[in-house]
This record gives structure tokens, sequence and C-alpha cells, in this order.
């Protein structure tokens, strides 16, 4: 069944009204009429499972028929912070994060990123991204979509470090210990997973330098590794965010 986020304002006990693109893919996408059943949700507290009531050019009216558990986000919830990377790799870093259960995303310019950052071209930038987190969300039954925030810089980003739980980062020339160890760690000493916020760093197709990982550690990150084998800056986030949702019990852990 088709899925759709609307703002809160759209959506009241007994109605909710989808507008724009989602209304356009409703009636001449999918082609739907009345009668049909669509799950609405807010974004935020709210989801519903609707009947469509009425089909307008732009606009989608559909009346509350039963209101729906929020039962699909993880109680860890994990930010991945990643450098900046090539081409369209951030689109997808948003998009399997998304769909995985990242709660949030935090695009950042170390050391050795490799992209000319643009800021004249962030809004669209974000206003893309933004769309990409929104689309995996409702294609993977998220009851919220991830927020992506504006890019940061290093020392910019180091400074939000103490807002988490608990933060890692990766760095393959650490000697250290393994990513799900140090977790086990943290959840321990907080005694819980339930509202543990985790901020995952990392780095860009060059790695961190030794400068950016003492900063980084300094501030109380903790270095971590993913295993013997070295990823790509666009698929360490996804394998780390895996094996932290999977060592917390949320993929049957």
């Amino acid at each position: 069944m088709q899925r759709y986020f609307i703002p809160p304002e759209q959506m009241t006990e007994s109605e909710a009204v989808v507008t724009g693109d989602d209304a356009h893919h409703i009636a001449n996408v999918m082609r739907a009429r009345i009668g049909d059943s669509i799950i609405v949700s807010d974004g935020a507290s709210r989801e519903a499972l609707a009947a469509i009531s009425d089909i307008g050019k732009n606009r989608v009216v559909a009346s509350i028929a039963e209101m729906l558990p929020m039962s699909a986000e993880p109680a860890i919830r994990v930010t991945i912070a990643q450098s900046l990377p090539k081409g369209d790799k951030m689109e997808t870093i948003i998009q399997k994060g998304t769909e995985i259960g990242a709660v949030r995303f935090i695009p950042f310019i170390s050391e050795r990123t490799v992209v000319q950052y643009d800021a004249k071209k962030e809004s669209k930038r974000l206003e893309r991204w933004a769309k990409i987190a929104k689309e995996a969300a409702e294609q993977a039954h998220r009851n919220r979509v991830p927020a992506v925030e504006s890019p940061l810089k290093w020392n910019e980003l180091l400074q939000s470090v103490g807002k988490a739980d608990a933060a890692f980062f990766c760095y393959e020339k650490e000697a250290g210990t393994m990513l799900k160890q140090e977790l086990r760690r943290a959840i321990a000493s907080r005694g819980g997973t339930e509202g543990m916020n985790v901020l995952l760093i990392v780095g860009p197709e060059g790695g961190f330098s030794e400068r950016e990982a003492s900063e980084a550690e300094a501030v109380g990150c903790v270095p971590v590794l993913l295993g013997a084998r070295i990823l790509r800056t666009e698929t360490a986030g996804m394998v780390g965010l895996t094996c932290m949702l999977y060592e917390a019990g949320e993929m049957g852990g």
C-alpha cells in the first residue's frame, strides 16, 4: 500500500490532505480512485489508514479510517555524519541509510574532502537530498523522514559531538576495537538503547588525517574498525549503521 508523508497541519483526526507531487502521484501515476486506501503520516506522531474521498488536480483528500501504531522506528537513533563524497554518492548514502534506519544525515567538509563545496548550490542540493530521504522513507515504511542537515565544517561537526550519547569515527589506521564492541560498552554504560543517540562519522575517499583523528578523540569520539577490509566511503556508513542496529536488537540480533 502506498504511503505518503504530509505536513502535520494537513492531517486532522478525520481527514488528510495530500498536495503537490504526491497528489499528482496518487492521481496520475497510481491512477487511484475514490475509495482506494492509502497510508498517511505527519512524520512526527500520527500515522493512519485512509480512504480517498476526493481527487483534484493538485489535491487529494482522504478520510481517516484507522490510526496506526508508530512502530517502524528503531529505539537507538543513529546519525550518519558523512564527509562529502564525489559525484552522486551522497544521494546513495541518504537513500540506503534511510531504508536501513538512520534518523539524520550530516554532510561535512574535512581535510581530504575532494569535492568543491559550492554554497550557492546548497539550497537546491538540500532540496534534492530531502526528497530522496522522503521517498526512501515512504518505500521503507518508515514512520518519520530522516533529517538532512546543511553541510558543516570539520570544527563545527566536532562541536556537536557532545550532544550524542556515543560518538564513533571510522578510522582504518587505528589498531583498535571493532564498532560492535564499542557500541556494546556504550549501551551497557547507558543501561539500554531506548532513545539513545549515536553519531557515526565517516571520512572522505582519502580517509581522515592524523590531525583530524586526534581532534576527534579529544572531543570524545571513539575510533572504530568495521572489519579487516577497507570499505569505500559510500559503503562504510551503511555497514556501520547496519552493525549498530543489529547489535541493538533492531534486526533480530
